[in-house]
């Protein structure tokens, strides 16, 4: 192949590849890949998933012609580990973006990566958040729009493929405006990645949503109130910035931050609809993978605790659906436990690309179709300590269909730090009834810690490196990192 160098050939022959499967069964070429990615959306912030107040007509969509799946995790709940389990399939002691100031490592292949080295265009929009002070361009990519650090409701300044400057605007209309004008002029298979920055909080409404609940009558959750078993720590950080009754980020009225926290998430469901709508008049929406998420839950005053980062289920359940009519033909809700971890072998498998090596993630879509024989029954969670918000001590725990089990580890062969916690969520789905010292559920207690164990074991998890006599404080965090 003359003129063709070694790289290049190698880029054509996995794009042939990659498309063979396509080609035997009649269809032109590979489906493209649009990800949408919210910053702390809880799994139950949808109206397709039954929310009071919340309307969300286009995210509803794509659950209605596609699969929404019911119980979907992170398995760390933190924006850049789940972010990175997100890209590259792997829990966080394996690709070790364990806190939010750590770059995704140069020495694992994310799956955009992957579908890259396929013949894709490659874009990421948005939100980034691994390695908090660096906007460059990342590898795999070949379109990049991002920015240091959270990013702002207003005006943020973005570094656009080496050009920064600061584009005026709301940010949700910013990235959708971004995506749609790189999906138009895009030719051939492409993979895209949208980060929306909400609803991270302090939450800042687009005008025209800013009232939109004023009318919503606000009521603190049922396990607003630390209840009976539940560990000192909680109730030690009560008025912290993670405490029901701290600032909270802010906005100190609790009214007001549930109603703005749910007014954000009104503009990326319009995101949500553009982005669509893009797609339809291109001619590409029912070849395009389309899958919308959270990158972790959100505690609003559940547990008397905002934010996330601890294993209860606010914290960890996600939204997770998938709009592929290729491959789902018949619309479904699924219960199965799908993780953050298994989106990049899922994508990789509907794309016809080849698979990444080594992942703890499995691909959903037999799932997706009905078919779950041999489905997990059970997954592994993990949480590091960290000084900058020092409020939430190490957490390791695993959950099932049916039991949550957590405690709070302070490094190999030393005692926990705190009270560990057991619930029945298949009877007690609030865990308002912590039962690690009943002698009813001591056989299911040791069951659960041997499963985590094993966990830890099968997926390179030992020896398990953390934090050691973390202490918890109570000071306000930096303003340059909340």
């Amino acid at each position: 192949m003359p003129g063709v160098n070694r790289r290049q050939f190698l880029q054509a022959t996995a794009a042939a590849a990659a498309a063979a499967p396509f080609a035997a069964c009649g269809r032109k070429r590979q489906p493209n890949v649009v990800f949408v990615l919210s910053d702390d959306l809880r799994w139950d912030c949808m109206s397709v998933a039954g929310h009071p107040f919340l309307k969300t007509p286009n995210i509803d969509r794509l659950a209605n012609e596609g699969v929404r799946f019911r119980n979907a995790f992170c398995t760390s709940s933190l924006c850049s580990p789940s972010r990175a389990s997100f890209l590259s399939g792997l829990y966080a002691h394996r690709h070790q973006v364990i806190n939010n100031f750590t770059e995704f490592p140069s020495n694992i292949t994310h799956y955009p990566q992957r579908l890259h080295e396929a013949g894709y265009k490659t874009g990421y929009i948005g939100k980034w958040h691994m390695g908090e002070g660096n906007d460059e361009k990342r590898p795999g990519f070949d379109y990049w729009a991002s920015h240091k650090g959270q990013g702002q409701y207003f005006d943020t300044p973005f570094n656009v493929d080496g050009n920064r400057q600061v584009i005026k605007g709301y940010y949700a209309h910013v990235v959708t405006n971004l995506a749609n004008d790189w999906i138009t002029k895009i030719d051939g298979p492409f993979c895209l990645t949208v980060g929306h920055k909400a609803p991270h909080g302090l939450w800042l409404p687009e005008t025209k949503y800013e009232h939109a609940l004023d009318s919503i009558d606000v009521k603190k959750p049922p396990t607003a109130a630390p209840g009976p078993g539940t560990p000192d720590w909680v109730s030690k950080r009560i008025k912290t910035w993670h405490g029901i009754d701290g600032p909270l980020y802010g906005a100190n009225d609790f009214g007001k931050f549930i109603r703005t926290y749910h007014e954000t998430i009104m503009s990326v469901d319009d995101s949500v609809g553009s982005i669509y709508e893009t797609l339809r008049r291109k001619g590409e929406l029912d070849n395009t993978i389309f899958v919308f998420a959270g990158d972790n839950g959100f505690l609003l005053g559940e547990h008397a605790s905002i934010d996330k980062r601890t294993m209860w289920e606010e914290s960890i359940r996600i939204p997770l659906l998938v709009r592929y009519p290729e491959a789902i033909r018949d619309p479904r809700v699924v219960d199965r436990m799908v993780l953050n971890l298994d989106l990049a072998p899922s994508v990789l498998d509907y794309c016809g690309a080849p698979a990444l090596p080594n992942v703890h993630g499995r691909s959903f879509r037999d799932l997706a179709q009905g078919r779950g024989d041999g489905w997990r029954t059970s997954w592994m969670y993990e949480y590091n300590f960290e000084n900058e918000f020092p409020y939430t001590p190490n957490v390791r725990g695993v959950r099932t269909d049916e039991w949550s089990y957590m405690h709070y580890p302070n490094g190999e062969g030393q005692p926990d730090t705190e009270k560990a916690e057991l619930y029945n969520v298949a009877s007690d789905p609030l865990e308002q009834r912590n039962l690690i010292d009943a002698p009813e559920a001591q056989s299911k207690l040791t069951e659960l810690k041997a499963e985590l164990l094993r966990i830890q074991q099968e997926t390179g998890g030992l020896p398990d490196r953390m934090p050691v006599n973390p202490q918890l404080r109570f000071e306000m965090p930096n303003a340059a990192i909340r």
